[in-house]
């Protein structure tokens, strides 16, 4: 079950479950400033997303950012980072400025291939490349190989290189899916409590194969997130609530300037 908590962050929230979906008028949205509240074995872990790729979970292991990017002032009303992990090298989820500015003292984990672009004096704490694990402050993570599988879209992240992440904290699993296709590894996750599943073409997967993915994996709670894309490639998080149906409860966010469509 989810509580809902306020921050400075603006933000869509809403819930669907057994296909329902509720989604707050954009101007309640704007006023509310609404996250929302897991609660966990160990404590409750609280989501805020900032924007596109980017968000920020606080839990009782400390406070983690995920793929921090843009100006570092949308940050300020956050407690700072304990914890920041990036998935991949492009420039929506990950930037050298925005992590210098927010790093401070925490544990950086990157990709190998985010490693080696940052300079000398920002190199990670731990660079994990796909299938290897590591534990940071009581929190398992496991790198989750992330890639594209259809022919044309190979170029844009090709096998091996880059990770979305599963952290596993007093028995709560959140998986992070990065920038994937609907891959066999994904498909393999089991026991997940809460999900970030991407969805852009021609980058990532399309809504559909989200959906789907949902269904085998069998999250609790899902949050649709990096559906912008080009050309036409933008998927609606709403179409993806209705496919989804009473697999998980899907978790609604103004990810982008205005709400998702309804």
């Amino acid at each position: 079950m989810t509580t809902m908590a306020h921050t400075r962050r603006t933000f869509l929230a809403t819930a669907a479950a057994a296909g329902a979906i509720t989604i707050l008028p954009y101007a309640a949205r704007a006023e509310g400033h609404a996250s929302d509240v897991f609660e966990a074995e160990g404590g409750p872990i609280t989501v805020h997303p900032v924007a596109h790729a980017s968000f920020v979970m606080e839990t009782p292991a400390g406070v983690i950012y995920v793929d921090p990017v843009g100006d570092p002032a949308i940050y300020s009303g956050f407690p700072k980072a304990d914890l920041i992990l990036v998935t991949h090298e492009h420039g929506d989820h990950f930037n050298v400025e925005t992590l210098a500015a927010l790093k401070g003292e925490a544990h950086l984990i990157t990709n190998p291939a985010v490693a080696e672009k940052l300079p000398d004096d920002m190199k990670p704490d731990e660079a994990l490349a796909n299938g290897e694990s590591t534990t940071w402050n009581g929190v398992a993570i496991d790198a989750i190989p992330a890639y594209n599988i259809t022919e044309e879209r190979k170029q844009f992240h090709p096998e091996g290189r880059d990770n979305g992440y599963v952290l596993s904290l007093d028995g709560f699993r959140t998986y992070i899916s990065g920038d994937t296709e609907d891959t066999p590894e994904m498909r393999a996750l089991r026991d997940i409590d809460l999900a970030f599943l991407c969805m852009n073409l021609p980058f990532t997967m399309d809504a559909s194969a989200a959906a789907s993915a949902v269904k085998e994996i069998g999250p609790s709670y899902v949050y649709p997130y990096h559906y912008r894309g080009r050309d036409g490639g933008s998927q609606d998080p709403a179409e993806f609530a209705n496919m989804v149906g009473g697999a998980a409860e899907v978790k609604m966010s103004a990810w982008y300037d205005e709400p998702p469509k309804s």
